[in-house]
């Protein structure tokens, strides 16, 4: 069964300490992390990766990465803009924030008829998650009622950042394992030997929490499309419409609620890495050298995927 790797990289202008996160060097030979995200997505079984991006970041893009993997792998590139939205609506007046993640995977409908993955450009996943979410969408057949998924929950330890409070999704899973709700929360970080955030004051170290890796069949794109009539009308009705966001976590939520879907929680070991603030990328090189040095990761990524 051929499967998919969707990369959502249309935020790609971001820029952190003045360089663009996406594109620090995190290999020895110069890989950049979502290098190591296809090559992990690769030795997974996943068939073809697929670029949501920018228009006007094609070119440099297809310079910079898409050249690159194109060598190794079946590679598409899709558009998310602001203006691309259905007949009847338009743009708010003085909006310039993008749709959010349900529009980006919206962009895909054309080019992905197949079982896939969603990650986030500039997450250092590991091999673990990526071949826990193929293997499911391979090996668990679809429900013609309900619509079947996964989500990979990493361990809250695992991705936190030495240098800061980050933001995770905390997964709430039924006894079978089946994701009931994800709580976003502000403010995780280390104090004094324990893990806090802004509303707790104490989290478990073992709480799995979703980093935006989901497997999904080509049938959500059906209906994330017609939910997203749904968030339009909220904005054209006035709800928030410069800031608004039509978001994954969020649409998969209100389908969970209303017994339209279900999502089998992955537990995966892997330690994930992130350039949340510039100070993180040290220990991200350092990260992969260790993981190089245990035999992990070939010292060359881009010629060890061409054999």
């Amino acid at each position: 069964m051929k499967t998919s790797l969707v990369i959502m990289a249309a935020g790609m202008g971001s820029r952190y300490g003045g360089g663009i996160k996406q594109l620090a060097v995190a290999g020895p030979s110069g890989e950049i992390i979502m290098d190591y995200s296809i090559y992990d997505a690769k030795r997974a079984g996943f068939d073809k990766v697929v670029f949501v991006i920018r228009r006007d970041l094609e070119k440099d893009f297809r310079e910079i990465i898409g050249n690159r993997i194109e060598k190794v792998i079946e590679t598409e590139y899709v558009f998310q803009e602001l203006e691309n939205i259905p007949a009847g609506y338009t743009v708010p007046e003085g909006r310039t924030k993008p749709w959010g993640t349900g529009h980006a995977i919206l962009s895909c409908a054309q080019v992905v008829k197949e079982p896939f993955a969603i990650i986030n450009a500039d997450d250092f996943y590991g091999k673990g998650g990526f071949k826990n979410v193929h293997d499911y969408l391979v090996n668990t057949p679809a429900d013609a009622n309900t619509e079947d998924m996964c989500l990979a929950g990493y361990i809250l330890e695992n991705t936190l950042s030495e240098n800061g409070a980050v933001s995770r999704g905390l997964c709430k899973a039924d006894k079978d394992g089946f994701l009931q709700d994800v709580v976003e929360t502000s403010g995780i970080r280390w104090d004094n030997g324990k893990i806090v955030s802004d509303i707790n004051d104490k989290l478990s170290p073992d709480t799995l929490v979703s980093m935006n890796m989901w497997g999904l069949r080509a049938s959500f794109l059906e209906k994330l499309g017609a939910g997203f009539y749904d968030f339009l009308d909220g904005v054209k009705n006035g709800e928030n419409p410069l800031k608004a966001e039509y978001m994954i976590p969020t649409f998969i939520g209100s389908m969970i609620k209303e017994e339209r879907a279900r999502v089998k929680v992955l537990p995966t070991y892997d330690k994930w890495f992130g350039v949340t603030f510039k100070e993180d990328l040290p220990s991200v090189q350092q990260s992969v050298l260790e993981l190089i040095n245990k035999g992990e990761y070939p010292e060359n990524l881009m010629e060890a995927m061409k054999k």
